[in-house]
């Protein structure tokens, strides 16, 4: 007789750690808990109403994800990608979405190609207007909206692994190089290949877009370097 609410009872708490797993995601993502900082998990239960229970859970699961690590008897805390972490994964985005391109060149539709073009020009709106957030956040919806088109569900899985790993570090090095109008050259020049259905064109400008982001990503890291010398 027990055997249902018990049922209903891992389900709640299962739904639950997954909405709280959710929302301290969007905070790493966002920044708004920095890379290297512990999770506060008793002022998280507090702010959120909930028990410690779904966060430590939530907080687990972040660690599979790569986004937390934990230090015994002290907690979770974010995870600070290293240089070399980041180049190697900016390597392995770029051949990924050379994949992607490759794929989706010869398959594309005319409405997903008008998807692709109002994403680009809402980033150009965003980079005129100084909105550093909303060209982010179209930014990823461009590259995102690639691999879905693609239709590959292990490329698509791949893909958001490296992104949430590498997200603080594109936060950074879209505004060097050029800033986000030269991103944007760059997603305009991948979509002329998409609508002349070239893969290997596809594939070649993907790629290259993703290695003059690893490119930015550099120079962003060196004048970081370069800063906490001088100070």
């Amino acid at each position: 007789m027990n055997e249902q609410p018990e049922a209903l009872s891992v389900l709640r708490s299962q739904s639950l750690a997954s909405a709280v797993q959710e929302e301290i995601e969007r905070r790493i993502l966002s920044g708004a808990i920095a890379a290297g900082a512990r999770v506060n998990e008793n002022g998280l239960a507090t702010e959120l109403g909930v028990s410690r229970g779904p966060i430590r859970e939530a907080c687990r699961g972040l660690v599979e994800m790569g986004l937390l690590f934990t230090v015994v008897n002290r907690g979770f805390f974010v995870r600070e990608v290293t240089a070399k972490d980041a180049i190697d994964v900016y390597d392995v985005r770029a051949s990924l979405m050379r994949l992607a391109g490759e794929t989706l060149a010869d398959r594309i539709t005319d409405a997903q190609l008008s998807v692709l073009e109002t994403l680009v020009a809402e980033m150009d709106q965003a980079e005129s207007d100084c909105d550093f957030d909303a060209f982010y956040a179209l930014n990823r919806e461009f590259h995102d909206r690639i691999v879905d088109f693609a239709e590959n569900d292990r490329l698509r899985a791949l893909c958001d692994g490296l992104v949430k790993e590498l997200h603080l570090y594109r936060r950074r090095s879209l505004l060097q190089g050029g800033g986000l109008a030269v991103s944007n050259t760059e997603h305009r020049d991948i979509l002329d290949t998409l609508r002349s259905r070239d893969p290997a064109a596809a594939g070649t400008a993907l790629e290259r877009h993703i290695q003059a982001g690893k490119a930015r990503f550099l120079t962003a890291s060196a004048e970081t370097s370069d800063q906490g010398e001088a100070s």
